[in-house]
């Protein structure tokens, strides 16, 4: 089951640039949509088959302070205009976040592109929107944290509420916590944020414990799976299946908005957990039928975290607006040819040679008990124990 669904997109979003020699590399983007053209899924033409793209807008002033300090958007202006003018205060000129010109501009524009999404969703005009520029989780309110200027995906969330919808569940594939967009909706019950992410205990940003619940009388509405290091497919999606849904079915939201950081593969420089790109397809199939469950289908999905530029960004997201476009590629297919050169021409090296890593995800169901001498199980446990029973759920298998 699907419906008319649209990606936000235009080249101009890849002017989010910090530069050649920083892993968000925005040729990822690029990479990605010429794969999901080539291969059908995002339409070449008006008239064509696959999803329609639609012009991302330029977010105002306005928009982006409903969800940032009005300063912060004058020190990432003054940033933009003297990119080596370090703003230490608001965490600009730094390593993770260096300044680059016109960063408030190209910022506001991947806002833009996510709230166009979540207003194609609400209004009906589309079932499923995705921006995969955005997912840019770690901004807070006046502060640029891990590669994040503006919090695209909590303005969205903010525009939604304005909007009307009662309550927003949202969920964090990435391997980094979802810290900004957590801490933003924090004391907000009408928002329920999920994250899967690395245990802070190994990885930036150190934050995203189970006992991390939600502040006064939005017990419950903050959720965390603190996950261990090299958590393979059957480890994440056990992990993933026995709080995601039951959580999502509970809260009943009107509108489901996720990210989809693809940094949870082997192969990605900057994590640790051990998944492949047919472990992340699954747990997009599985957002896709939730969304249709609880909330009428209304999903908007984003992009994140992803560093493997080449063999894992493009095809884990071709297969994400795939699901999101209602057709859903087979694994097994081949890359284009044209694609891989293309990917020879541009970087120097091959590019994978197929949208599978030659994995058939499985997972043993939380309904079957659990080890507590296993650190997963224990990680999943506390999570469960924390907030299930804030929700009126039973946390035991």
């Amino acid at each position: 089951m699907s419906g008319p669904s649209c990606v936000v997109f235009d080249p101009s979003l890849t002017d989010y640039d910090f530069g050649r020699d920083h892993p968000m590399a925005p040729v990822r983007v690029d990479l990605t949509i010429m794969l999901a053209r080539e291969l059908g899924v995002i339409a070449t033409d008006a008239s064509g088959p696959g999803l329609p793209t639609v012009a991302a807008p330029m977010a105002d002033d306005d928009l982006v302070a409903t969800v940032h300090d009005p300063a912060y958007l004058d020190a990432v202006r003054m940033a933009g205009k003297d990119p080596h003018r370090p703003i230490a205060d608001y965490g600009l000129g730094t390593e993770d976040n260096p300044s680059f010109e016109g960063m408030h501009e190209a910022s506001a524009h991947i806002v833009g592109a996510t709230v166009e999404a979540a207003r194609k969703v609400w209004t009906g005009e589309v079932a499923h929107a995705a921006n995969i520029s955005g997912g840019l989780h770690h901004a807070m309110p006046a502060k640029a944290s891990g590669f994040c200027v503006y919090n695209d995906i909590a303005v969205g969330i903010r525009w939604l509420l304005a909007q009307g919808a009662q309550r927003v569940a949202y969920v964090d594939v990435d391997v980094h916590h979802g810290d900004g967009v957590e801490h933003i909706f924090y004391d907000d019950p009408r928002v329920l944020t999920i994250s899967l992410h690395e245990t802070g205990q190994m990885l930036f940003p150190g934050t995203g414990f189970p006992g991390d619940t939600g502040g006064p009388g939005a017990e419950g509405s903050a959720v965390n799976v603190a996950l261990p290091p090299g958590t393979t497919d059957a480890g994440w999606l056990r992990a993933f299946h026995a709080v995601v849904p039951p959580l999502v079915r509970e809260f009943a939201p009107d509108v489901l908005v996720t990210q989809h950081g693809c940094d949870s593969h082997a192969e990605d420089p900057l994590g640790h957990l051990m998944l492949s790109v047919d472990g992340q397809r699954a747990a997009y199939l599985t957002l896709h039928d939730l969304a249709h469950e609880v909330c009428g289908g209304r999903w908007v999905a984003t992009g994140g975290g992803g560093y493997a530029v080449v063999d894992v960004v493009p095809r884990a997201w071709t297969h994400l607006l795939a699901i999101v476009g209602g057709a859903p590629l087979d694994p097994r297919l081949p890359t284009p040819e044209g694609w891989r050169e293309h990917v020879r021409h541009l970087l120097g090296r091959p590019g994978p040679q197929r949208m599978t890593d030659g994995r058939s995800p499985t997972y043993r169901d939380w309904s079957q008990g659990y080890d507590p001498s296993v650190w997963l199980d224990r990680a999943v446990h506390a999570t469960r124990s924390a907030v299930f029973p804030l929700n009126g759920l039973d946390h035991l298998p």
